[in-house]
């Protein structure tokens, strides 16, 4: 009944979204928004404008997003189905730094004088640390700090070279407090070395095939190339430009023979249909197992332990507004646009909403987003999860925030959930 309704809404959510992409007011080059069941039921999927503001191919589910930080719940997934077969362990700092001996010594960056002061961290890092992002570590986009620490040649937290990765200083101490930085970019290098193989190939076999996701990847063929959203730059004056893309290494070597050499940075790398993420959302929405397949991904008590907020201690103000230090890339924008008392707890790899959204969404729901203004969301109460998916920078968009806010109420308003 719920799902009858919802189809019978359609046509005015597709005009909602239509709104933001099309007309004299065009807002949004392209959208593509989605939501789904944890059955595998395909509740609305709509793409909506074209692929480039001056691209006259239209979206479709078909075009190819930089899905950036989606590429995070992956790299957890494959963590923890490494932890469930007794590989690795969330709270061993010992095993983490047998696998990672650079994570044994890594200094603390304390100030900017003589080029930063470096100190020796305070106790040990360990898995859960890197997957709450409690480790120490930040992103030199957000953490002014660490910006002016790599200058004068600056560190590039989307170079696709590890060695830009290697050479950064921790921002705080392990278990100090959170701070959204490069932690899932070493959870790959771990999963790595203790599995022997890449991250593109586990991927493929533990998570994508299983699941019948056939366009997620580290490594872009011209195939992706061809079909790739345009990336967008939001000016001061609201104007929407084309703009380089700010991953491009995967992308320039689609065509090369050195393709597959092309590091998988678990925290950003992964390129793909959105569609496909969604049966990542549907999976765990269904406790780890694929509803169509009946493919268990993760056991049910790993789902439990991934959707718990594992920062009771240390609660995120969704007020609070995101630092910034390079403001091309992201505006300091607040978490979520809601009471200032309201927080946000934090899963092993996303976070938890301590409060109901004023789209729906329960409390104890599950969220992330991409730097190039993508969200996704899996609400377990509700068995209901969603994307919207743009490629605009600066992140934080406030076209984006509101076409998803106003989308997702209209959803959920439909399946009868207020």
């Amino acid at each position: 009944m719920s799902s009858a309704r919802l189809r019978a809404a359609e046509p005015i959510i597709k005009a909602t979204i239509d709104e933001y992409t099309t007309g004299a007011n065009r807002r949004i080059a392209g959208l593509y928004y989605t939501a789904v069941r944890g059955d595998g039921e395909l509740l609305f999927e709509y793409a909506s404008g074209t692929r480039g503001l001056h691209c006259p191919e239209p979206m479709s589910e078909d075009t190819v997003f930089w899905l950036a930080s989606f590429t995070k719940l992956c790299t957890s997934i494959a963590a923890m189905q490494l932890v469930e077969r007794g590989v690795l362990d969330l709270d061993n700092s010992q095993q983490l730094e047998s696998i990672a001996p650079e994570l044994r010594d890594i200094k603390v960056l304390q100030g900017n004088k003589g080029g930063g002061l470096l100190v020796p961290k305070m106790g040990s890092i360990t898995l859960r640390m890197l997957l709450t992002h409690t480790a120490g570590f930040g992103y030199a986009f957000e953490d002014e700090k660490l910006a002016e620490y790599g200058r004068p040649v600056g560190l590039d937290d989307f170079c696709g070279e590890p060695s830009d990765l290697f050479r950064r200083p921790l921002v705080n101490h392990p278990g100090e407090k959170f701070q959204y930085g490069t932690s899932m970019d070493w959870v790959g290098i771990l999963i790595e070395r203790v599995t022997g193989i890449s991250l593109e190939l586990y991927f493929r076999e533990n998570i994508f095939q299983p699941l019948g996701i056939e366009s997620i990847t580290f490594h872009p063929s011209e195939e992706h190339v061809t079909n790739l959203a345009y990336m967008h730059r939001r000016n001061k004056d609201g104007s929407l430009a084309h703009a380089d893309h700010i991953y491009s290494e995967p992308l320039r070597a689609a065509t090369s023979p050195s393709r597959d050499n092309v590091f998988c940075a678990g925290g950003h790398g992964c390129f793909g249909k959105p569609s496909d993420f969604a049966k990542i959302i549907a999976m765990l929405l269904n406790q780890g197992r694929d509803a169509t397949t009946g493919r268990e991904i993760l056991q049910k008590y790993t789902v439990k332990e991934m959707f718990r907020d594992q920062l009771v201690d240390k609660p995120r103000y969704s007020s609070e507004s995101v630092p910034v230090a390079k403001p091309w890339l992201a505006n300091p924008t607040p978490l979520f646009p809601v009471a200032s008392d309201h927080t946000e707890g934090w899963g092993l790899s996303f976070s938890i909403s301590h409060f109901p959204h004023s789209t729906g969404r329960a409390a104890g729901s599950a969220s992330w987003e991409g730097l190039a203004n993508l969200f996704w969301f899996a609400d377990p109460v509700n068995n209901v999860g969603g994307i919207i998916a743009s490629q605009i920078l600066p992140y934080g968009d406030a076209s984006v925030i509101e076409c998803s806010d106003r989308v997702e109420k209209m959803v959920y308003s439909s399946l009868g959930i207020s």
